[in-house]
């Protein structure tokens, strides 16, 4: 049976034997590059509760084609303790193991690692015309037991979502050293505040976006084109084309814990995040002003009214200064009439306003407003606002108190 994303979109070489596919309902996806210890990862999964699915776990070990003769050389090591680990005793899932050292300098990195294993992954279940899941794993992650059968779950009791948001939590205490765990407290409070601000602004695409914790339907992975090839960031971008599909799903039943460790694996995210705080020696991380999200919420509250709206009813002036600034009027009263003479209804209104106003133009307001009208502040001070709009005085908590709260108010959350 022909198939348009994989003719077209998908990474054009294969590496699994298709006598090997097995009939996996969800195929967990792990792009491993120069990692140390992904035995941990694989343990993890490996002990996880099963579900009634069967389950298929692909890894993408890979490097560069220009990468340094050590990491390849580790990168062979690595499979070769693997298939090791295989024959050792009998496992309950699934296992594949690509080796790719050579991947073009241009593109070779974590997106393309990840598009290899999950453009694999849509082969595996179009030979069974099956829409499986696909889940998103990394190979210095571990999880609680609960995982795949929370997945499952979600997914059957939920047959229009194209995918779902995890749950994660980084360790705070462990074998790396104190700053570390102090950097990655700070970075957490820092991801979730943001994504709480956007949440209390009214954003309806408010979601976190973590590669290690997110999985998708083979359908809508198809739909949107498939993973892209950014050396970074790839997780935001690829689930910012997700997401606008609608009933996208946050899954707070169980539990991601991705590595805090230090990386120069990509150019940011959460690895280099905690090296430029080893190496900065930051006592506090600074984030967004909550203004910022103040006059989001002003924004947003005010979009239902544009519906059926002509130009010289648009009240630009009722708008803050950073939106005015952001969004010239004119480019906004096009974009509105055009929404309105699309639109025979206010969902489709809002549907089409958002598709414009998506998760990458919020983060690029954010950014804006950060550098023209309100500097970044410190991560408490963002966070004490945060629990001050749910009726809460975080002021005299430490900053790991204010983290395990912000926890608690995310998993109830659904």
């Amino acid at each position: 049976m022909s198939n348009i994303y994989l003719e077209r979109y998908a990474y054009q070489q294969t590496y699994v034997n298709p006598v090997e596919y097995g009939q996996p309902d969800v195929i967990v996806v792990l792009p491993c590059h120069n990692e140390p210890d992904l035995l941990t990862s694989l343990n993890a999964l490996e002990t996880c509760d099963s579900p009634n699915g069967r389950v298929s776990i692909l890894v993408v070990i890979n490097a560069s084609a220009v990468s340094l003769t050590e990491i390849k050389a580790h990168n062979q090591q690595t499979l070769k303790d693997c298939q090791t680990w295989l024959s050792k005793s009998p496992k309950k899932y699934n296992y594949h193991f690509i080796l790719q050292n050579e991947l073009p300098k241009k593109h070779a990195g974590v997106g393309l690692a990840r598009k290899i294993g999950m453009d694999e992954a849509v082969r595996m279940f179009e030979v069974q015309q099956k829409d499986g899941v696909i889940l998103c794993f990394d190979a210095d992650s571990i999880c609680e037991p609960n995982l795949l059968v929370e997945v499952e779950k979600l997914f059957n009791n939920h047959p229009k979502a194209p995918g779902c948001s995890i749950h994660f939590e980084h360790p705070l205490e462990g074998d790396l050293t104190p700053e570390v765990y102090e950097g990655i407290l700070n970075y957490e409070l820092h991801l979730r505040y943001y994504v709480d601000g956007l949440k209390y602004a009214g954003f309806p695409h408010a979601f976190q976006t973590i590669g290690s914790s997110m999985a998708v339907r083979s359908s809508a992975y198809q739909k949107q084109g498939g993973m892209n090839r950014r050396k970074a960031g790839e997780d935001f971008y690829f689930l910012h084309k997700i997401i606008p599909l609608g009933n996208f799903k946050e899954l707070n039943t169980t539990k991601v814990i991705p590595s805090p460790r230090r990386s120069d694996r990509v150019p940011f995210g959460t690895g280099r995040a905690i090296g430029t705080w080893l190496d900065e020696s930051k006592s506090e991380l600074l984030s967004y002003d909550s203004r910022i999200f103040e006059e989001l919420k002003v924004f947003f509250s005010g979009v239902d009214q544009l519906y059926q709206t002509t130009a010289p009813e648009i009240q630009w002036s009722n708008f803050p200064q950073s939106i005015q600034q952001f969004v010239l009027q004119e480019e906004f009263i096009a974009q509105i009439n055009e929404f309105n003479s699309q639109a025979n209804s206010l969902t489709t209104f809002q549907k089409r306003f958002y598709q414009w106003f998506d998760g990458f133009k919020a983060l690029k307001f954010v950014h804006f407003a950060r550098d023209t009208f309100y500097p970044n502040v410190p991560i408490a001070d963002g966070v004490d606002w945060l629990f001050a709009t749910f009726g809460i005085d975080s002021k005299s908590w430490h900053l790991r108190r204010k983290l395990e709260e912000l926890r608690r108010v995310n998993q109830r959350e659904s």
